[in-house]
C-alpha cells in the first residue's frame, strides 16, 4: 500500500509519538510519506527514524496544489490526516484526487483550543468543518469513537485503535538519582515522586494536579512533583505551585525527548484532563511498571482497573486526588503492586505490533469499502423497529441484528429508526436517524439495498394506530424508493380494527418480499389478516441470540446499582419483571406476595428487573416496599444493556415476568420461567415453544403466583435448556434469509 501521512509538524507530546511510532512500523512492510506543513523537530526526529518525510511550508492552496501533483504522480491510495491543518488539506485533496482520505482523532476537538477563544473560533470552526469531510475517521480509543457516533459521524466508516509502546528498551540514558538533579530534584530515601507529561493547556486541568500534591506534601513531606512539557498555561502553574507548595517539591521539566529516563525515574503516572482519546503516557509509563492515578475519562478506564491496577477519579475533584496522592505515597508495596500489574496488562493489550498490525487491519478495508461504494451505487441495511426509548427487549433485538449481519458481512453498511438517535449510534455502532425525521429515512432508502422492518411487534393497532400506519407506510416507501424488503423475525397483531387489516394486508401482499415470524401465533394472525401470496416462514425472536455477560458484571452490575445489596456465590434468585398495566394495585400486591413466597418458601432471593426503566422502575419500587413490609428485601435493578439483563437471568434459578423478553432471555438460556399475558404475544410465545407456565393478567392473583413459583421450583432446567439450542438456531435463521435476500438484490442492480 501506498499511504501519505499529514500532520501541521508542530505537534509534540502523545500525537506526536504516535505518529512517529506507527510510521516506523508501517515504513517497515508499505510505502509511506510523512508531509509536515512546518520544519521544526518533529520532522527532524521522524527523519532520524528513517521515516520518509517532506515539509512543506507555505499557504494552504500551495500545499494542495503541490500535494494534488504529487498524488498522481506517485499513486497514493490513502490519505491519512492528523490533525486540524492535516484535516483541512485533506478534505481539499479528497475533492481534486478522489483518493480515500482517513483521520485520526487524538482528542474532543471541541476542547482542542479550549482557553483561547479566538483560536477556537477560527481554527477550531475550520477544523470541525473539515474533519465531516473525511471519508474515515479513526478514534485512539473506544471512547473516542463514541464521542464521534454520538455527534452524527457515520460508524459505518469509523475504527479504533490503540496507541501501542515498545517495552523492550533496555536502561535509560540516565538512571533515577542522576535524571531528579537534572531536573532539580535532590534526591532522599524514602521520596515518592509522582509525575505527568502532558502539554500545560487547559484541557490537561494542572491546576487540579497542583492543588492535590500540595494536600499531600502537607502531610507527606517526601512527596515530588515533576511536570514534563510546555504550554500557555505554564507560567500560570508555576506560579500556583509557588504559593500552594514548598519550595524544591516541585519542578517543571519543559519538553523532554528522553522519556525512558522520565519514566523510569519516577513513581507514579499522573493524569488529570478533563478528556481524552487514550493518552499515549498511559502506556508508555505502564511499560516502566509506573502505576496511574489519572481521571476517569475517555480510552483511561478501559487500561486503568480503579484499585487493581492503579486509580481512578472525577475531574478536578482534588480532595480525592490528594487522598489518593497520599495513599500511594504513604505505601511504596501498593505503588509496586499497582505497577506491576499495569504493566503486564499492558504488554498484552498495547505492543506496537499490535498497533501497526491494527493500521493495516484498517486500510485494507478502507481500500475495500471504497471499492465497494465505486461498484454498487445502491448497499447496506435499514433496520426499523421501536428501538432507542430505552426498552431493553427492543434495543436487544437490534443489537443481535447489527451484530448477525456483521459477522456474515464486516463491511456491509448499516442504518437503524431510532428515538435517540445519538445514543443507538453510540451503542450499536450503526448509522441512526430520527424514527420521525421521515425526509432523512427517504434519503437513505434511496441508497440502501434491504430495508429490514422488525423484530418486534410493530404490525398492531394495540398500542395505537398510528404506529401502525407509521411502520406500513415506512414499508410502502422502502419498496417504492428501490430496497427489497424483508419483515424479520417479528410477532404480528393483534390487529383489531377492519380499516387497519385491510390496509396491513394490501400493504405486506404488495410491498412485503420476504417474512420471518417469532412465533406460530404470529403465522394464524397473519394468515387471518389475509397475507398468503408472500414468502414466510416460522423462526425465533432475535433476542435469543444475545450472549450475556460474565458472571463477575453481573456481579459488579448488582453492586452498584441496587442500593448496597451483593449477589453472593450460590446465591439462588428470583427475578421478577412486571410492568405497570390496568388495575395496577392488584398487580402490585400480587407480585409483592410472590416476591414474599419465593423467599420465605424456596429461599430464592426476589430481585425486581426494570426492562423499560422510564415505565416500569417506579413499579417495581413499589412492588419492593410492599414487600419490605413482610420482612423480605427486593433489590430494584434497572436493566442497564442486553447483555447484563441476559447474564443476570442466566444466573437465576426462575424468572416470573410480564415483559415478553424478560421471558425470552430466560428461555434463550434454559432458566424456567412463567409469563403473565397482558398481551396474545406472550400466549402466543409460551405455547410456541412449549416450555414454561402462563396465566392471563387477570387471573394473576397472589395465589396464582405463587403457584407459578411453587411449579418452577421442581423444574430440573432440562427441558428448558433442550428448548433453547433449537430456538437459537431458528433465530439464526432469520438472518441467513435476510443476507440471501441482500445478496439478490445487490446482484440485480
Amino acid at each position: 500500500m501506498k499511504i501519505l501521512h499529514m500532520i501541521s509538524g508542530g505537534d509534540v507530546g502523545g500525537a506526536k509519538t504516535h505518529v512517529h511510532t506507527l510510521l516506523t512500523g508501517l515504513a517497515k512492510t508499505e510505502q509511506v510519506l510523512l508531509v509536515c506543513f512546518m520544519d521544526g523537530p518533529f520532522a527532524r526526529e521522524a527523519e532520524e527514524l528513517g521515516i520518509p518525510t517532506r515539509v512543506l511550508a507555505g499557504s494552504v492552496p500551495a500545499a494542495v496544489r503541490t500535494l494534488t501533483r504529487l498524488c498522481r504522480q506517485e499513486g497514493f491510495e490513502i490519505i491519512h490526516c492528523h490533525g486540524a491543518r492535516a484535516n483541512l488539506v485533506g478534505s481539499l485533496l479528497k475533492k481534486k484526487t478522489g483518493i480515500p482520505t482517513v483521520t485520526t482523532v487524538h482528542s474532543d476537538y471541541r476542547l482542542d483550543y479550549m482557553g483561547r477563544p479566538l483560536a477556537a473560533l477560527t481554527y477550531g470552526n475550520i477544523n470541525r468543518s473539515a474533519l465531516r469531510k473525511m471519508d474515515y475517521w479513526i478514534g485512539v480509543s473506544q471512547p473516542t469513537v463514541d464521542m464521534l457516533h454520538a455527534r452524527g459521524f457515520d460508524p459505518n466508516r469509523t475504527f479504533v485503535i490503540i496507541n501501542g509502546v515498545p517495552f523492550d528498551l533496555g536502561a535509560p540514558k540516565l538512571d533515577r538519582a542522576a535524571y531528579l538533579r537534572s531536573v532539580g530534584i535532590e534526591p532522599e530515601p524514602g521520596m515518592t515522586v509522582f509525575g505527568i507529561a502532558a502539554r500545560i493547556n487547559p484541557v490537561k486541568d494542572m491546576g487540579t494536579l497542583i492543588r492535590g500534591f500540595a494536600k499531600t506534601v502537607a502531610v507527606c513531606p517526601k512527596a515530588r512533583l515533576i511536570i514534563a512539557g510546555d504550554g500557555e498555561q505554564r507560567s500560570q502553574m508555576e506560579e500556583l505551585a509557588a504559593q500552594l507548595c514548598p519550595p524544591g517539591t516541585v519542578a517543571f521539566a519543559g519538553w523532554i525527548s528522553d522519556t525512558h529516563s522520565f519514566y523510569s525515574a519516577i513513581d507514579v503516572n499522573m493524569l488529570t484532563s478533563l478528556s481524552e482519546g487514550f493518552p499515549y503516557a498511559l502506556p508508555e509509563g505502564a511499560s516502566r511498571r509506573c502505576p496511574v492515578i489519572a481521571t476517569r475519562v475517555g480510552g483511561i478506564p478501559n487500561l486503568v482497573e480503579h484499585e487493581v491496577n492503579g486509580l481512578l477519579f472525577t475531574p478536578q475533584d482534588v480532595d480525592t486526588l490528594a487522598e489518593y496522592m497520599t495513599r500511594l505515597a504513604r505505601d511504596p508495596e501498593l505503588v509496586k503492586r499497582y505497577g506491576d500489574r499495569l504493566y503486564e496488562k499492558t504488554r498484552a493489550l498495547y505492543s506496537v505490533d499490535a498497533t501497526v498490525a491494527r493500521q493495516k487491519e484498517i486500510y485494507a478495508a478502507v481500500l475495500r469499502r471504497s471499492a465497494r461504494a465505486a461498484a454498487r451505487p445502491r448497499d447496506g441495511v435499514l433496520i426499523c423497529g421501536a428501538y432507542g426509548k430505552g426498552n431493553t427487549g427492543d434495543d436487544a433485538i437490534l443489537q443481535t441484528i447489527v451484530q448477525a449481519l456483521r459477522e456474515r458481512d464486516p463491511d456491509l453498511p448499516l442504518y437503524a429508526t431510532s428515538r435517540s438517535p445519538s445514543q443507538t449510534a453510540r451503542d450499536m455502532a450503526v448509522g441512526s436517524i430520527y424514527t420521525f425525521r421521515y425526509w432523512k429515512l427517504r434519503q437513505r432508502m434511496k441508497q440502501t439495498a434491504l430495508y429490514l422492518s422488525g423484530g418486534g411487534s410493530l404490525i398492531q393497532d394495540a398500542t395505537s394506530s398510528r404506529s401502525l400506519w407509521y411502520y406500513l407506510r415506512s414499508i410502502r416507501s422502502a419498496k417504492k424508493l428501490g430496497n427489497r424488503v424483508m419483515m424479520f423475525g417479528c410477532g404480528i397483531g393483534p390487529v383489531s380494527r377492519r380499516l387497519n387489516r385491510r390496509s396491513a394486508a394490501g400493504v405486506i401482499n404488495r410491498f412485503v418480499d420476504r417474512i420471518s415470524l417469532r412465533d406460530t401465533a404470529s403465522l394464524q394472525e397473519l394468515e387471518a389478516l389475509g397475507v398468503r401470496d408472500v414468502p414466510t416462514e416460522v423462526t425465533a425472536d432475535m433476542a435469543f441470540l444475545v450472549a450475556p455477560a460474565p458472571e463477575e458484571q453481573v456481579a459488579a452490575f448488582c453492586a452498584k446499582n441496587s442500593a448496597g445489596w451483593r449477589l453472593s456465590p450460590g446465591e439462588r434468585l428470583l427475578i421478577l419483571a412486571p410492568r405497570p398495566w390496568e388495575n395496577g394495585q392488584t398487580r402490585l400486591e400480587a407480585f409483592a406476595a410472590a416476591a414474599v413466597h419465593g423467599q420465605k418458601a424456596h429461599g430464592l432471593t426476589p430481585v425486581l428487573l426494570a426492562m423499560e426503566p422510564a415505565k416500569d422502575l417506579d413499579f417495581c419500587r413499589r412492588i419492593a416496599e410492599l414487600a419490605g413490609e413482610s420482612g423480605v428485601r427486593c433489590p430494584v435493578l434497572e436493566a442497564a444493556d442486553a447483555a447484563t439483563a441476559v447474564g443476570l437471568i442466566a444466573r437465576a434459578d426462575a424468572v416470573l415476568g410480564m415483559r415478553l423478553h424478560a421471558l425470552i432471555f430466560a428461555a434463550a438460556q434454559g432458566t424456567p420461567f412463567a409469563g403473565v399475558a397482558y398481551d396474545p404475544k406472550v400466549t402466543g410465545f409460551v405455547d410456541y415453544i412449549g416450555q414454561g407456565l402462563c396465566c392471563a393478567l387477570e387471573e394473576a392473583d397472589a395465589r396464582r403466583l405463587c403457584a407459578m413459583i411453587d411449579s418452577l421450583s421442581r423444574s430440573s432446567g432440562e427441558e428448558f435448556r433442550a428448548a433453547a439450542q433449537r430456538l437459537r438456531a431458528l433465530a439464526d435463521r432469520n438472518t441467513e434469509t435476510a443476507m440471501a435476500l441482500l445478496e439478490q438484490a445487490t446482484s440485480a442492480k
